[in-house]
């Protein structure tokens, strides 16, 4: 847990307080009050050199006295908020910190100064959090961006970023944003989701067996590709899977906002860069993927595919670099071979489709398939090996689905996994790497709900 992290849950402890400080305008009108004369009374650049408790402490003593001096007729509950607050907006994202700091928050959707939701567990729910106005909001967007050497203004309105913890930020501001200015921060658990959640009791995103098999197939090189749509698990997936990489074989990532958390000792982490002001120095991820073949990687990360890096991604798996793994958003697997043989269109090749479709067929082994269910449940429905090409088309066969059976009175989706009885042809590749897959796992009379 970072030391920001730390601070807001011991400060939150102290207070027994709500998530969220007092809205009424008298509150706001003092904050900032207190802000402005903190920032113009007291030279705050002698304390950048104080380590960070000390800092926050002489923070909350400073605003202390100015409460004193302005004899404030505030109670000791709105006091210890308003320094709360002050501190948060010194120190980190303002009201945005304490649901930062709160671990069962997964998504936090910023729909203008005084409009906030929040998900938990897959459903979305407001909150009482606000903002003080749209400046307010504006000024954390751009503290945010410019943490990461990103700017977001009139010419260039909207920006991907991603903040220290690895959460995944969008913004877009006016005039594309017809409401005012809004931001979406898709968080990541500060401690990794290991397979033995998804498969535990609790979340039961996919079987023993699934899993077994997922490991297996990374241990023997194949390359793999995740598909879903937004919120399905591709990335928390691929974060696990890449955990099982050995710790001696190199790891070069590549993403647009780089957000995985590998834990291997030998990782290289490629992040794309947008065009300046100028409209120059845009490195894409075509250009990193191109770059990364030069790294000597023994194997090649990509956070998401989305356009013409597609077919260096599909160069490099069928030119020794076994065991890539990358995202991509599709409905189903079947989708997901579409929108990569439409990626491979958008290099300008001017490659057949039958011959854009053999190189899909001979580079990628396995699709993943995820979805988020209408409870907010994350499942994995459907594991399918790509066996060949028949005529012009890429022949596939499911060795794991989950269906669904109905819903629940209380909308808890009702279904079960199975095994659909074939038994794969990468087979004997994974027993070549040690692993054996015992034909039980593959027997379609077990369910497991």
């Amino acid at each position: 847990m970072s030391f920001r992290e730390k601070l807001i849950s011991r400060e939150t402890a102290a207070t027994s307080a709500p998530p969220s400080a007092p809205s009424g305008d008298g509150y706001k009108i003092l904050k900032t009050r207190i802000h402005i004369k903190l920032l113009e009374k007291f030279d705050l650049s002698a304390l950048e050199a104080l380590a960070p408790d000390v800092l926050r402490s002489e923070i909350g003593a400073m605003v202390e006295r100015l409460l004193d001096e302005e004899q404030a007729p505030v109670n000791d509950l709105e006091r210890r908020w308003l320094i709360r607050d002050i501190q948060h907006e010194m120190l980190g994202f303002g009201p945005l910190e304490l649901l930062m700091a709160d671990p069962t928050v997964s998504d936090i959707l910023v729909n203008g100064y005084d409009n906030i939701y929040v998900e938990r567990k897959g459903r979305l729910e407001p909150t009482s959090v606000t903002f003080t106005d749209e400046k307010h909001l504006l000024r954390i967007i751009d503290k945010i961006v410019s943490l990461v050497g990103r700017r977001i203004d009139e010419s260039s309105p909207m920006v991907d970023a991603r903040l220290p913890d690895g959460s995944r930020v969008n913004a877009v501001i006016p005039p594309i944003a017809l409401d005012g200015a809004m931001m979406s921060i898709r968080r990541f658990a500060h401690i990794p989701l290991k397979m033995s959640n998804l498969v535990g009791s609790e979340l039961r995103s996919l079987t023993p067996e699934m899993a077994y098999l997922l490991e297996g197939l990374c241990k023997s090189k194949v390359n793999m590709i995740i598909s879903g749509g937004t919120g399905a698990g591709k990335t928390t997936l691929l974060n696990i899977l890449s955990g099982y990489i050995p710790p001696e074989e190199r790891i070069v990532t590549i993403e647009d906002a780089a957000e995985l958390q590998l834990q291997q000792p030998h990782v290289v982490r490629l992040e794309t860069r947008p065009m300046n002001i100028e409209g120059k120095g845009e490195v894409s991820q075509r250009a990193l993927v191109r770059n990364a073949l030069r790294m000597r990687p023994d194997r090649i990360v990509i956070g998401e595919v989305r356009g013409a890096e597609a077919v260096d991604m599909l160069q490099a798996m069928n030119t020794g670099h076994e065991g890539s793994l990358t995202t991509i958003h599709a409905n189903n697997p079947r989708d997901a071979l579409s929108r990569l043989e439409n990626m491979i269109g958008m290099a300008n090749l001017n490659l057949p489709h039958k011959a854009a479709r053999q190189q899909i067929a001979s580079a990628i082994t396995v699709i993943i398939q995820g979805l988020r269910l209408i409870d907010g449940r994350r499942k994995i429905t459907s594991i399918q090996e790509i066996t060949g090409m028949e005529g012009d088309v890429i022949t596939m066969q499911e060795l794991f689905a989950f269906r669904q059976t109905g819903v629940a009175a209380d909308g808890t989706v009702e279904g079960y996994f199975h095994a659909t009885g074939v038994r794969p042809k990468f087979a004997d590749r994974l027993r070549a790497f040690g692993v054996a897959l015992p034909d039980a796992m593959f027997d379609p009379s077990r369910h497991y709900h």
